[in-house]
């Protein structure tokens, strides 16, 4: 209902500005009509209609704009409360139970695992939203150090078995040569992390995922995380990058996020002097993401 009601305040002040637009042309016209022989006040009028017509366009602009806007904060507040809110009500749910009842040794310890589990979802996702803001407007500066990359693709391999619970196969790993980086390490490992969870993440229940390491030029070193999965429309390939953007569609209901994690990885890019895309064929054709760092001289 919010999203319609929206789509339509949208609607309404697109056809507002055309309606204003087309009243002063057609002012303008008969205007011109009558005064065509004064060359100075035609000249002014000219200049005027363009101001007005320029003033409409930028306020209907910016106001179509601030209604987007306000709708991807409401998606994003949403998703963060599941996000806290879940793994919060599965903890208190196992603890309640544990105080309550006696269980067995095996039980305890299957409770104390899941909780473990929610735990560090539920500290991923706040330590996302911090994140955000460090690489965002008024971030920290960076404490650059030497930063073998080949290391930290494989820790975040490591922890993403884990914590997805995912076959040591389903992420195959071609190492390359060894590179190394100049670079903050809490932003590379996370910049990296983020691209390998998000594929396995929407690769549905089988997951195949490739990640490789290739210097480019010699000037370069680029990680390339591949999937099988649920690839991308080629409209959302750049948009998918801005902060709160997640592709519209049944998958963003299913697959959960904050729509932060590929904002900080193309962050984390830039401000490292390098860079981050996407590639995919389309909905159904998988999709293969790319970051991009300038090798230490």
């Amino acid at each position: 209902m919010v999203v319609t009601g929206r789509k339509r305040s949208i609607a309404l002040f697109i056809a507002l500005g055309a309606g204003i637009i087309s009243v002063i042309l057609l002012l303008y016209i008969g205007w011109v009509l009558l005064n065509w022989r004064t060359g100075w006040l035609l000249f002014l009028g000219v200049l005027l209609l363009a101001m007005i017509i320029g003033g409409v366009l930028l306020n209907t602009l910016f106001l179509v704009r601030e209604i987007r806007r306000n709708e991807q904060h409401d998606a994003f507040i949403n998703a963060v409360t599941h996000e806290l809110k879940t793994p919060v009500a599965s903890i208190r749910l196992y603890l309640e139970t544990l105080q309550a009842h006696a269980v067995s040794e095996e039980k305890r310890n299957e409770f104390y695992r899941i909780m473990l589990e929610d735990s560090d979802r539920l500290l991923s996702s706040i330590e996302q939203i911090l994140r955000t803001g460090r690489v965002g407007p008024g971030r920290r500066r960076l404490d650059l150090v030497p930063i073998d990359l080949g290391n930290v693709v494989q820790d975040c391999l490591a922890r993403i078995r884990t914590l997805r619970q995912v076959p040591p196969e389903a992420l195959a790993y071609h190492p390359g040569p060894p590179v190394t980086i100049l670079g903050d390490l809490d932003e590379v490992q996370a910049a990296v992390s983020n691209l390998i969870d998000n594929a396995v993440k929407y690769s549905g229940t089988e997951v195949h995922v490739s990640v490789e390491i290739e210097k480019v030029e010699g000037k370069y070193v680029s990680l390339r995380v591949k999937d099988q999965g649920a690839g991308i429309p080629r409209t959302e390939l750049k948009r998918i990058f801005k902060r709160f953007h997640r592709v519209p569609g049944p998958l963003a209901t299913r697959v959960k996020g904050t729509g932060l994690g590929l904002f900080i990885v193309r962050s984390v890019a830039k401000r490292h002097g390098g860079r981050a895309w996407a590639e995919s064929e389309g909905l159904g054709r998988g999709s293969t993401f790319l970051l991009q760092f300038p090798i230490a001289k």
